[in-house]
């Protein structure tokens, strides 16, 4: 989608499809979310939570929306994709533990 020019982007956007910088957008809204719990519930039980919420969710969309036809080949290309974001995330200086933690 990143080859698209403004009036493309803002086409698909109208059909559900998301740009680098809404996907982004999307996203910061789970993790302020996370962050708002999170002055509640220990993030150690908090990570979990939301991992399972995924879950969830990417398993109602390989049923009800995409309708894999092997879900074992779906939880390895869900697995696959994760273990590359964490790992991007965790190599990430801007995540570090902030000074006043």
């Amino acid at each position: 989608m990143d080859d698209m020019n403004r009036k493309q982007r803002r086409a698909a956007r109208t059909e559900g499809h998301l740009d680098n910088a809404a996907f982004l957008k999307a996203a910061d809204k789970f993790i302020d979310v996370a962050n708002r719990q999170n002055a509640r519930v220990k993030a150690t039980e908090l990570h979990i939570a939301f991992l399972y919420a995924s879950a969830r969710y990417s398993a109602y969309v390989a049923k009800a929306i995409l309708d894999v036809p092997n879900h074992e080949d779906f939880v390895k290309e869900m697995t696959s994709r994760y273990q590359e974001m964490l790992r991007q995330h965790l190599a990430d200086p801007s995540l570090a533990k902030p000074a006043s933690a």
